[in-house]
């Protein structure tokens, strides 16, 4: 994903936001939205949307996963991995491209 605005617009604080929503995903993407003058950046909403719908997939992948042992054990610490470095690179002023995630986002108009 190409930068969608300038990078002057944005701060440090946008940054920060972005990356803890990848990493303690559902719940700072929800409270983001509860946000309103969070909510309306640009560089967050972006990073915000595609948080909230990598959380939901993340657990339904974990509830689907969970019974059966070695896959879960598997599974769980490298989406886990998968979250911290997209917060990296969200917290380096970065857009992340989520393969499927950020076409959904996109097209849904959410970011």
């Amino acid at each position: 994903m190409a930068s969608q605005i300038p990078a002057s617009d944005v701060t440090s604080d946008d940054k920060l936001w972005a990356a803890l929503a990848y990493v303690l995903t559902p719940l700072v993407p929800i409270i983001l939205l509860l946000l309103e003058d969070k909510k309306n950046r640009p560089f967050i909403r972006a990073h915000n949307a595609q948080a909230l719908v990598w959380g939901i997939v993340y657990f339904v992948i974990a509830g689907i996963t969970a019974p059966i042992f070695l896959l879960g054990c598997l599974i769980g610490p490298l989406c886990f991995i998968l979250c911290l470095f997209w917060a990296y690179k969200t917290y380096q002023g970065e857009y992340v491209n989520i393969p499927v995630i950020t076409d959904f986002v996109k097209n849904q108009g959410w970011a």
